[in-house]
């Protein structure tokens, strides 16, 4: 395990509880990421002072401090002229969940481990200051040396208090590549139905980390009846037999391998690959050579369109994901030609996080069927980056020519002008005519004395 080595400026924080003779320890997730040996992010310290005495102790002493949620005895403490905050909170015990949320009411506790007995995971529950050391009651560095998420206490009450925290659960496992204990597994599916009564933007946020997370593809091969839970739409995907002969999987464990295969840090490529089969069961036929999903990129799209706007995804993140799902199965030639074409149709972004959702589609399909297919997407990759360093055109603005030059042959600004522009676009992403002013403008002449003649 890691050391725990507290930066200075919670230390300070801690340092001027401790004049006014009170306990403080970092807390949670701080804690859990040291022993791992990862850089935290953020500090939390915990503390038997009340929410008032948080205050007025560093209010004496001229320290800033907001009342970030003071009733439920949270106060950010401001320090230097950079401003670093570090949130202080009193040791609490949590009440009813009424909600299956939040707590509907919280009351203080000198006792810090009353206050780790409500916290959700065994790894999260644990506190430590460099006079006692870490304060461990429910074995969470256990838990991380067995790389395992266990619930603090019984699980199903954990669960029925926030059903968030089968998402978390899930998260955790991916993003640190653990197993999760199997009372704690047993009631993750028993509590699963309950995060439709959770904000989409709180689901959201847990499934792209989940979802970055390096143990993704066994998270989401176990815990399926989860993620049709928060995407209901992926129901008929489960165990659906594809019957082809490019496919050892069915539908859904397809879906996750091609999640799992893709390992950068993109969200759009992989919320795109979560979605990109997820309208096959609507276009399935089968033939006596097996089974086919033609055109399944349209509605995949489609219902990719309803789930991203229903997680409250943002415009740009959800523009990029239905264009990748839409043309995702495209067929696509590895010329110099085809590929100025898409970038004049999706443009280079879109283009190369298309290019690694189709290797990660495609080395989810049976093994014996992809060697082909690898070699053509990276000589549509190699083409690409030929194309973007020789600065060869494929956008109107990468013309030579601009509209002031269609005009000089006595056009009128209009329809006339973008008209004859996009034509010539045409001739020199075909690669008829060089992207050079003369020769542009000799077909400009040709093309509107056809015009002209039509």
């Amino acid at each position: 395990m890691g050391r725990i080595h507290i930066p200075r400026g919670a230390s300070d924080v801690m340092t001027v509880l401790a004049l006014d003779g009170f306990d403080s320890y970092v807390v949670g997730g701080c804690v859990r990421d040291s022993l791992l040996g990862l850089e935290p992010h953020d500090w939390d310290i915990c503390t038997n002072a009340t929410p008032v005495e948080v205050l007025e102790t560093f209010a004496k002493r001229g320290v800033k401090t907001i009342e970030t949620g003071i009733k439920h005895g949270t106060v950010t403490v401001c320090l230097g002229d950079a401003g670093e905050q570090y949130e202080v909170t009193t040791f609490r015990i949590d009440g009813e969940y009424s909600d299956s949320r939040h707590p509907d009411s919280v009351s203080f506790t000198p006792s810090l481990r009353e206050d780790l007995a409500r916290r959700d995971f065994t790894v999260n529950a644990m506190a430590y200051n460099e006079v006692d050391g870490l304060i461990d009651p429910f074995g969470g560095e256990k838990a991380l040396r067995d790389n395992e998420i266990s619930c603090v206490g019984n699980p199903a009450d954990r669960f029925r208090e926030d059903a968030l925290r089968v998402m978390r659960a899930l998260r955790f496992a991916s993003t640190y590549g653990f197993s999760i204990r199997e009372d704690t597994a047993k009631a993750i599916h028993q509590f699963a139905p309950r995060l439709s009564n959770i904000a989409a933007e709180r689901i959201q946020s847990e499934l792209n980390k989940l979802l970055l997370g390096s143990g993704v593809l066994q998270v989401l091969l176990d815990y399926s009846d989860v993620m049709a839970v928060i995407i209901p739409e992926f129901a008929p995907c489960i165990g659906f037999d594809q019957k082809n002969r490019y496919h050892e999987y069915t539908i859904y464990d397809h879906i996750v391998h091609a999640v799992a295969n893709y390992t950068g840090d993109d969200l759009s490529v992989k919320v795109a690959l979560l979605l990109h089969d997820i309208g096959k069961p609507q276009c399935y036929t089968e033939d006596e050579r097996g089974g086919h999903f033609h055109g399944h990129g349209v509605p995949s799209r489609d219902l990719a369109d309803i789930v991203t706007k229903r997680l409250r995804y943002d415009n740009k993140t959800r523009d990029e994901v239905l264009t990748l799902v839409l043309y995702h199965d495209s067929v696509i030639e590895p010329t110099y030609n085809v590929v100025r074409r898409w970038l004049n149709k999706i443009g280079e972004t879109n283009f190369r996080k298309l290019l690694q959702v189709r290797m990660a589609d495609i080395k989810a399909h049976a093994k014996d069927t992809q060697a082909s297919r690898i070699e053509r997407c990276l000589a549509l990759h190699d083409i690409l980056d030929e194309v973007i360093a020789q600065e060869q055109c494929f956008s109107m603005k990468d013309l030579a020519i601009r509209g002031k030059d269609v005009m000089s042959f006595g056009v009128p600004e209009g329809k006339l002008v973008g008209d004859t522009l996009r034509h010539i676009l045409d001739t020199v992403i075909n690669g008829e005519i060089p992207n050079e002013i003369e020769p542009q403008m000799q077909a400009v002449q040709q093309y509107l004395a056809v015009c002209a003649h039509e």
